[in-house]
């Protein structure tokens, strides 16, 4: 007997919108995760460029001592941000997964790092008019970016090493970026984002297809070496 998908679908144009209530981020456990929601609390407030460290210190009511233990910027604290997202992905499956397709195994990992992101809607609306008008920003958050979907690749057994692997990783990024513009300004029922990251799936399968194929034309390291070797071979022995 078949198994039954675990893939969520994305909705359909003619599907009721529901209306769901807006999600809440868990509760801090420790000082490090207190300050991060302190300075996500601040970024729904304010743009990223007018966040000082001691706006962060206050709003966790921690020291400047104690945020310094922890982080030692803002971009650090984002980028603590981004790891704890990274972190709710890795150990939040739902389900056998191994006999669907990438694509669909990919959809649900990806549904499931904007799920955990949800909470902060309002303040990664901030963030990306932030990014929009700061270049320096906008290449900090590509970093991170493509470190999250290596990994995000790497849960749904997808390979992501080596030059190809990084450039996949890097397609993907740009391709989820897309899909979180939508998510920043779409109900808390995901409908739009759900829609939008299949279609950014479906084109990056075939930008895929079309780098899996190209890949077979590139010579692997040392082959035109062995090749030059063996012609040189050849000519003595002639």
């Amino acid at each position: 007997m078949a198994r039954k998908s675990t893939r969520r679908k994305a909705p359909s144009r003619a599907a009721p919108r529901r209306k769901a209530a807006a999600p809440k981020r868990p509760a801090a456990a420790n000082t490090r995760e207190a300050i991060i929601g302190a300075f996500m609390d601040l970024l729904s407030e304010k743009p990223f460029e007018q966040i000082g460290l001691a706006d962060v210190a206050t709003q966790a009511d921690i020291s400047l001592a104690d945020l310094r233990q922890e982080f030692n910027s803002t971009l650090a604290i984002l980028a603590g941000h981004v790891k704890m997202i990274d972190r709710a992905v890795l150990s939040g499956g739902d389900g056998d997964m191994a006999d669907e397709t990438a694509r669909d195994r990919l959809f649900d990992v990806l549904m499931r790092r904007l799920e955990a992101m949800a909470p902060d809607r309002n303040a990664l609306r901030s963030l990306l008019k932030s990014a929009s008008r700061n270049p320096g920003l906008a290449l900090a958050l590509n970093a991170m970016a493509v470190r999250s979907q290596q990994w995000m690749l790497t849960t749904a057994g997808i390979p992501c090493a080596g030059p190809k692997g990084m450039i996949r990783a890097q397609g993907l990024a740009i391709l989820f970026a897309r899909v979180v513009m939508t998510f920043a300004d779409d109900d808390d029922d995901n409908t739009r984002t759900m829609a939008a990251l299949d279609r950014a799936l479906a084109n990056g399968e075939r930008y895929v297809t079309f780098l899996d194929g190209l890949c077979r034309f590139v010579p692997k390291p040392g082959r035109g070496r062995r090749r030059r070797h063996m012609n040189d071979e050849a000519a003595e022995a002639a």
